[in-house]
């Protein structure tokens, strides 16, 4: 009997000094994008709702990580990866070749790339059907709009870009075919994400042409589009996270990429040993994007106007509604 005491303490003592060799070996990460994580769109959603949640309710701090510039990211990663961090998440497209190079260097190790897919063993590729969320936003702004004249302003002209727009347009004119969408691109450098200038100049452009409405897409430079629609008296849509409360009475909604609750499940699959690679594509039904109604926006959207996008989302959800994606063929159908 003291033998098998023995054995079986030995064997407890084991099994917990494995489990803290594993608590202590996992160690989260984050590589934000050169905007920082204070973007108060893409990137702090992922710090707000992903980083800071997971901190709050595991007590495991997450190491962050900002580059300066372009070259920095393959440094930065290669960096965390060294260092034993794991797994680590990569915030944006922009991401792409640096992942792809050190991930192959480390495969043992886990990395989750957002709006973006890199096919390698040891990484999650987490896309989101921003088309989807755009349509919901596009059929409100119809609603909405007097003028039958709505507004889009992307940041960088790329092709995920141009899947906002199009998922916006074909909202718009599912509610009527009559309205008129217009669009601009703020250019084709990573500079079309903070210039706030030039969205508010093509903001106003938009509203010389009788748009009464405009949605945003476009990082930083969202900024100034919703500042030209208060100065102009209209109404300004957010993009990636809830941005209602940076002009109440101004933000029609927000179409929202929940990148954040997608980072905090990814900590939680790895902490708990249960990390997947491969793509994980998010939309309406996976709960991944949606719009927002709440405190600051409340007064401007009617319950006929609610109920209206509720049956929309459904329609979608069970494939009634069949909103084109512009990425897989480039092209704009409704």
């Amino acid at each position: 009997m003291k033998k098998i005491l023995t054995t079986t303490a030995t064997a407890v003592s084991l099994a917990l000094c494995s489990f803290v060799a594993n608590a202590a070996d996992f160690k989260p990460a984050v590589a934000y994008d050169s905007s920082g994580k204070f973007d108060k769109s893409f990137s702090q959603a992922v710090y707000q709702n992903g980083v800071i949640k997971f901190t709050e309710q595991t007590k495991i701090d997450v190491r962050e990580f900002v580059p300066a510039n372009d070259a920095q990211r393959e440094q930065g990663l290669e960096r965390l990866a060294r260092r034993g961090f794991n797994p680590i998440v990569v915030v944006g497209f922009m991401y792409g070749s640096a992942l792809t190079k050190v991930a192959k260097k480390h495969p043992d190790s886990q990395f989750v790339i957002i709006d973006a897919v890199v096919d390698l063993p040891n990484v999650k590729s987490l896309v989101f059907k921003e088309h989807e969320g755009s349509f919901l936003v596009g059929a409100l702004a119809a609603m909405k709009s007097e003028s039958h004249k709505v507004g889009f302003v992307g940041g960088m002209d790329i092709p995920l870009i141009r899947k906002f727009a199009c998922g916006y347009e074909q909202g718009a004119k599912y509610i009527s075919k009559e309205t008129e969408v217009f669009q601009n691109m703020t250019g084709s450098t990573n500079a079309a994400w903070s210039d706030p200038a030039r969205g508010a100049e093509l903001t106003k452009s938009q509203f010389t042409k009788g748009a009464d409405v405009v949605f945003a897409a476009a990082g930083g430079t969202g900024v100034g589009v919703y500042q030209a629609a208060k100065d102009e008296g209209k109404f300004a849509i957010g993009v990636d996270s809830n941005q209602n409360y940076l002009h109440p009475g101004v933000m029609l909604t927000s179409m929202v990429k929940r990148v954040g609750l997608a980072t905090f499940e990814v900590f939680k699959a790895a902490e708990g040993g249960t990390f997947t690679p491969g793509i994980d594509a998010r939309g309406l039904k996976e709960n991944g994007v949606g719009w927002t109604i709440d405190e600051h926006n409340r007064d401007l959207v009617t319950a006929e106007m609610e109920t209206k996008i509720g049956e929309i989302s459904a329609k979608i959800v069970a494939g009634d509604i069949k909103v084109h994606d512009y990425m897989a063929d480039n092209s704009c159908k409704y």
